[in-house]
């Protein structure tokens, strides 16, 4: 996998860098083929979302976006994928009819947004749950072979940044540094 990609961890598994869809999962137990650039959980109608379009641009083979399963109660994440992809946002950033209960999006830009709606074109598969069908329209989606959407765009860059856990001198290690996903780095005395 490419450094560049995939800027903004979350709940996904890179597969194929080179591959031209990406799988979105809605209250769905589904492991695609590895045939697929990236697949993911997406619970929320604005972070959530936002973490999709800082991905799936930051790698220019993406060129389809399969969202599948049973939308989220509540948050309708998967229409509001839908609907950003279809309508973009408004000048308050709220995706323009997006049926999520708070469909805005704040963390990154316009220009990000508008990238996402060229690069890549939605499979609609909200409802589809049975894996046989899954995997023939995904499959069918990954074996296409579409030009670059040029250079990776970066959106966001999320910094690790270290976090001083403990600094007590009567503990067995005086310091313990860790990072911005919980995992120690080092262990000072």
């Amino acid at each position: 996998m490419k450094e560049e990609y995939y800027p903004w961890g979350g709940e996904f598994t890179a597969c194929s860098p080179d591959g031209c869809i990406a799988v979105v999962l809605l209250n769905v137990k589904y492991i695609p083929s590895n045939n697929v650039a990236i697949y993911g959980t997406l619970k929320t109608e604005n972070i959530g979302i936002e973490k999709i379009v800082a991905n799936v641009i930051s790698n220019p083979h993406i060129r389809y976006l399969a969202v599948c399963g049973e939308d989220i109660r509540g948050h309708r994440s998967g229409m509001s994928l839908i609907a950003l992809n279809k309508n973009g946002i408004d000048d308050q950033h709220k995706i323009i009819s997006a049926p999520g209960a708070i469909p805005y999006i704040e963390n990154v830009k316009e220009e990000a947004i508008e990238r996402f709606r060229n690069q890549i074109e939605i499979i609609d598969l909200l409802g589809v749950t049975d894996k046989e069908k899954l995997d023939k329209a995904i499959d069918e989606f990954a074996a296409k072979s579409p030009p670059s959407f040029g250079k990776p765009y970066i959106a966001i860059k999320i910094k690790a940044e270290s976090t001083v856990i403990l600094n007590d001198k009567r503990a067995l290690h005086s310091k313990i540094v860790m990072n911005y996903m919980g995992k120690i780095e080092r262990r000072d005395k």
